[in-house]
This record gives structure tokens, sequence and C-alpha cells, in this order.
């Protein structure tokens, strides 16, 4: 089953979607009330598609994001900060940072340049949606606490995040701007056809920039499967109904970093207003967005050095 967000009429709406039409949910509903319950609401009369505009799935409590394939990691490293290969730690545990839950895109919503930015780039990845809350899980119970899964666009902003990430923190800025969810949301039930012997999603993913394919990748080439991420951002937290848990970006050009890492030059160049990239999710669907120009940053001073006097 595919759920999904809308404007209609102006009115913000969610529903069912069959083919090229959407089921309204009773006015009021949202989806993650939905997600919370378990149960659909009954539906009213259908609505074109072609005459909605996509919402993000949901606006979910919390974002966190993977990075649980190799192949990103190793060409994304030498781009960002000139090291070779992957380093050890990362096959200790699947690692993720919190990401911005109120900075969520549509699938067709345009993408403002964020300020500042050069280096504009794009990631494709799958997002799972958490549909039971839970805590301390293994991966053999992990499974059942995923009500769905959608299209996941990490948009990066590689200069301010190779700057600020020297800190040692980070991305910040790097990532603040905006992430893309949709088309809808798939049931999980929907994807199982697609699970290998491994417990592996084998989804085929393809990354488009102004039509060019740049990108194709699985979804089974992750280090660790969606069972093991969702056990580890619940081990001593609490995971909750509509709690978004990205895969982390594929290999082979899922995005522009690896690819400028593995070629030592920004080939293909960074994003510019007027591009539109294109990420789609066998299984799932299709987001399409276009970059278009951004606000101008306010200036902030540097850090004034200080005597470290004390009183």
């Amino acid at each position: 089953m595919r759920l999904a967000t809308y404007l209609h009429q102006g009115v913000r709406r969610c529903g069912v979607v069959e083919g090229d039409r959407i089921l309204p949910f009773p006015d009021g509903t949202g989806l993650l009330d939905v997600i919370a319950s378990g149960a659909l609401p009954a539906t009213g009369a259908a609505v074109e598609l072609a005459d909605v505009r996509l919402l993000p799935p949901l606006e979910p409590p919390s974002v966190r994001d993977f990075v649980a394939f190799e192949e990103h990691v190793e060409g994304v490293r030498k781009a960002v900060d000139g090291a070779s290969g992957v380093p050890d730690a990362w096959y200790d545990a699947p690692t993720f940072y919190f990401s911005n839950p109120h900075a969520m895109v549509g699938a067709h919503d345009d993408v403002p340049l964020p300020p500042g930015c050069l280096a504009l780039d794009f990631e494709l990845e799958v997002a799972a949606v958490i549909g039971r809350a839970g805590a301390d899980l293994s991966p053999e119970r992990a499974r059942d606490h995923v009500f769905g899964y959608t299209v996941f666009n990490d948009w990066s902003a590689r200069d301010l995040q190779s700057r600020e990430m020297r800190v040692g923190l980070g991305p910040c800025k790097g990532k603040d701007f905006a992430t893309t969810l949709g088309p809808w949301l798939v049931t999980a039930d929907e994807l199982e056809p697609y699970r290998d012997a491994d417990g592996f999603l084998r989804l085929a993913l393809t990354a488009e920039v102004n039509g060019e394919v740049v990108g194709r990748d699985l979804l089974s080439n992750m280090g660790w499967p969606f069972d093991d991420l969702v056990a580890y951002a619940s081990r001593g937290a609490r995971l909750r109904p509509g709690d978004v848990l990205g895969s982390g970006t594929c290999g082979n050009g899922g995005c522009l970093a690896e690819l400028w890492g593995r070629r030592g030059a920004q080939d293909p160049p960074p994003l510019k207003p007027g591009d539109t990239v294109t990420l789609t999710v066998e299984g799932i669907g299709t987001v399409s967005n276009t970059i278009v120009p951004g606000a101008e940053p306010v200036p902030i001073p540097r850090a004034r050095k200080r005597t470290r006097e004390r009183p």
C-alpha cells in the first residue's frame, strides 16, 4: 500500500494512492496518526494524482541518517578530507547523525541553494519509517517495528560540510537545509518480495541529473540490513512512531562527492540553479527536485580571541 500526503485545492490531506488516483482519508487525518494507530481510516472520493501537490509523507519526530554503504564512505572520504580507504571504526557499528526534521521537502518541490554553498550535492537513499515504539530491540524484533519505506534525498552542501567538520562536529549547516522524502510511504509488506536470503531488500537505485544517469546501485549492497540499523538506533533510546531512519547514500554514483573523490576532480560539477535531480527506487517510486537560487548568507563575525581572564 502507498500512503501519501498532499495539497489539493489548498487543503492538506493524506490518503491511499491507487494507480493515478488518491483516495483521501477524512479531513484532519495526519499520516503520523495513521502510522501510530496502525489502522486505516475510511476513504472518500478519489482525486487525480495529476491534480495534487505531493508533500513529504509525514513530519517526522526525528530523523537519523546512517552511513551504511562502504563504497560511498570510501569515495566521499577522499573528496571531503583527502583520506583514502574506509575507517576501521566504520565496520564496528552502523553510525548515524541526527538531521533536521523540520527541513523536509516534497517529491517535486524546488530546493533553494543553501546560503554560501558552492558545492551542492544530492544523496540517493532509502528511509525506513518506524511504526511501533520500542527500545533496546534485537535485529529480529526490529523488523516488526518498521511501518514502511520511502525515498530519501539527503541534500548536502559539501563545501560547508567539509569546513565545519574540521572542528570535530557536524555536518551542521552542510545538511541542515533540505531533505526530500517521497513520493509516498510504501508499507513494509509491499517490499517483502524483494528481500533476499540475508535479510536485505534488493531494490534497484538510480540517480539522474538533468536526465543523465550518474549513479546505479542496489539497496542490498548496504553493510547492514535495516533490521540492524533499527536495532542499533534503539540501543539505550526509545524509537517512536514516525521516526525516520535513512540508509545512508548508496555507492556507484549515489552522490556527486563519491565520484569527485574517485576521479580527483569535481566531475560532474556541483549542482546549480536550474539543475534537476531525479532519484528512483524500485518498488517505491521517483522524486525529482529542481535547484533554484537561495538566500545570501547573513554575515556572522569570526570568534574573538579571549584573554581567558577569570574572576
